[in-house]
């Protein structure tokens, strides 16, 4: 995907390589898309649904943020000139608190020649069915619809951004879109200020960072996108800022991932924690433990929405074409009503770290432990029952490797939880259910037939989530048994430096592209098991798949290394972070 990703942790809009904005949802990242030219142009006509700067006689275009921040500088050239577009969501400190309002800004200056510019500028409402109703003042437009409002603020001439009429761009244009109030300042001035301050904010975010020696860029990209997929407001966690980019060309296999799934969210945070960017975990640890509140011992979905809400009812826009016209566009996911038994191991292996990090202000004595014990009774009582799996099958279920080992691994942290809140009988407890789930996994998950653990339980298919028994610390690395694993899934479901996430047809068929988390958990399996320069060779065949600005998709062609599925995924981001810490040479061995 050639896109850029802005945002400040409220918001978040994509922009293409050729500087338009083509999605952009409100008032929160599961909310309306007012930009959705990604998606089609709606129920109006093409180039509806978008922020687009169109240079005429355009040559060329390049793309790249400023360095260490969310800031976006795209460059679009011709012969008559170039222009320069930056793009931005403000977010820096203001009077004690973040500032992160549902604002978008964009500055546009000539950069040489005498460059001629149109804008297009067409917002919609209710995923692309209402066009808004306009009111303007001199130097303002606000963009009404039924249920919110939005005002663009410039010191552009009003009537040509509204007619689309192609202008000689002589100095520097500035666009303030956000809520419908009065700005205090000039565009300009608020502009500049804006960008100054949030150029600040990120650089001094970065360099808070602990980064590895090598592949410094690719982290701190991943580490700036993953916080981006963060929802400050409340500590939610999103998958990836769209819905329904398909995984593959025509699959059908479009979701909608603008919601908070426990599994990607506890592997975001402890990613950006690796890197000490601590307060996304005690913002999560927050949304974790008020989700735990509100199931009161019972069950947990799978999937969240930003404020904890429950029903995420899946319907399909019926305007929005789809991504190069593939539809259906999804709206919700139906993963909400899924019983998937890895959820409780998930939320303990999210919140166990707040337990031993003394950075960390919060409350995690034994209060705290006591509200995630019946999410381990949970654990307990599901770990050898079907359902949905990690990959959400929709059609069957079964005793799910990955379900099981998620539910050993729930049971296992508590033990060591209590053991450091010093509660022996707990502790006693949970280690013993631990080794008996452990036990149980061994015996039912390995195949003899296929030397390598499977699926499901008494299964025969090879699934890539078993890796996770490495990651997890269920077996050690030297255990012949995982290393066979290993081997095996390297065999059958790699190619090249990509992985399948498993071979047996799902709902929609066999995949046909590379689930770019599972290539990451190989990556991390072969170094655990010592096979290092293997593992560098792959990983860094793997960057290669990330696009011009260093961001991945969740999945990618083989034959073409083209990204598909949602973008930016924070799966996929994560492989980069977790890969490259675990492989880098280490500073004091280089310096």
């Amino acid at each position: 995907m050639d896109l850029g990703v802005i945002g400040n942790c409220a918001v978040a809009a994509l922009v293409s390589r050729e500087g338009a904005i083509n999605w952009f949802c409100l008032p929160r990242f599961d909310g309306d898309p007012v930009f959705h030219s990604l998606m089609g142009h709606g129920a109006g006509e093409e180039g509806d649904g978008e922020f687009a700067v169109e240079l005429e006689d355009m040559t060329e275009s390049e793309q790249s943020y400023l360095p260490n921040t969310a800031i976006l500088r795209t460059v679009l050239r011709s012969a008559k000139g170039a222009v320069e577009i930056v793009d931005f969501c403000p977010r820096f400190t203001a009077y004690g608190r973040s500032f992160r309002p549902q604002m978008l800004v964009r500055q546009i200056r000539r950069i040489e020649g005498s460059p001629r510019v149109r804008m297009h500028l067409k917002p919609r409402f209710q995923w692309g069915e209402v066009a808004p109703t306009l009111t303007r003042g001199s130097n303002h437009v606000r963009f009404v619809g039924p249920e919110q409002n939005m005002r663009l603020t410039t010191d552009a001439p009003i009537d040509h951004v509204l007619d689309g009429r192609m202008i000689n761009l002589e100095g520097e244009m500035t666009f303030i879109l956000g809520p419908d109030e009065t700005l205090s300042d000039s565009p300009e001035q608020i502009g500049t200020t804006f960008r100054t301050k949030t150029t600040r904010y990120w650089q001094r975010w970065t360099q808070r960072l602990a980064i590895p020696f090598e592949w410094q860029e690719a982290v701190i990209r991943a580490a700036i996108t993953l916080k981006l997929c963060s929802y400050e407001a409340t500590g939610g966690v999103i998958a990836a800022i769209t819905t329904s980019l398909p995984e593959a060309p025509d699959s059908g296999r479009n979701w909608d991932y603008r919601y908070c799934w426990v599994r990607d969210a506890f592997f975001t945070v402890r990613a950006l924690n690796s890197l000490a960017a601590t307060r996304t975990l005690e913002h999560y640890f927050q949304w974790l433990m008020n989700a735990v509140a509100d199931a009161e011992g019972g069950h947990i979905q799978p999937v969240l929405g930003l404020g904890l809400e429950t029903a995420l009812t899946e319907r399909i826009s019926p305007s929005l074409q789809g991504f190069r016209g593939m539809g259906p566009v999804r709206i919700g996911n139906q993963a909400h009503e899924h019983f998937q038994h890895d959820t409780y191991g998930n939320i303990i292996l999210g919140a166990a770290p707040a337990f031993f990090d003394h950075r960390l202000p919060m409350n995690t004595g034994r209060t705290a432990f006591e509200q995630l014990e019946p999410l381990g009774e949970q654990a307990w009582e599901l770990h050898d029952e079907p359902d949905a799996g990690i990959w959400e099958l929709r059609s069957r279920a079964r005793i799910h490797t990955s379900s099981s080992l998620m539910c050993w691994a729930a049971c296992d942290r508590l033990g060591k939880i209590a053991r450091h809140l010093k509660l022996d009988d707990r502790a006693a407890l949970w280690a013993e259910r631990a080794e008996v789930i452990r036990d149980k996994i061994l015996d039912n998950a390995w195949s003899e037939e296929r030397g390598a653990f499977v699926e499901s339980f008494g299964g025969s298919t090879l699934d890539a989530s078993v890796l996770l028994m490495g990651e997890v610390g269920f077996l050690p690395p030297k255990d012949p048994r995982f290393i066979a694993t290993v081997e095996r899934l390297s065999e059958v479901l790699g190619r090249g430096p990509f992985m399948l996430r498993y071979e047996e047809a799902d709902d929609f068929g066999v995949p046909e592209v590379g689930f770019n988390v599972c290539a990451f958990w190989r990556i991390d399996a072969l170094a655990r098991i010592g096979r290092e320069e293997e593992a560098r060779k792959l990983f860094e065949e793997l960057l290669e798949a990330r696009n011009h600005l260093g961001l991945m998709s969740e999945d990618t062609a083989f034959a073409t290394g083209e990204g598909w599925g949602n973008f930016p995924q924070t799966y996929s981001m994560v492989g980069i972070i977790n890969g490259a810490m675990r492989l880098s040479r280490r500073w004091e061995a280089e310096l």
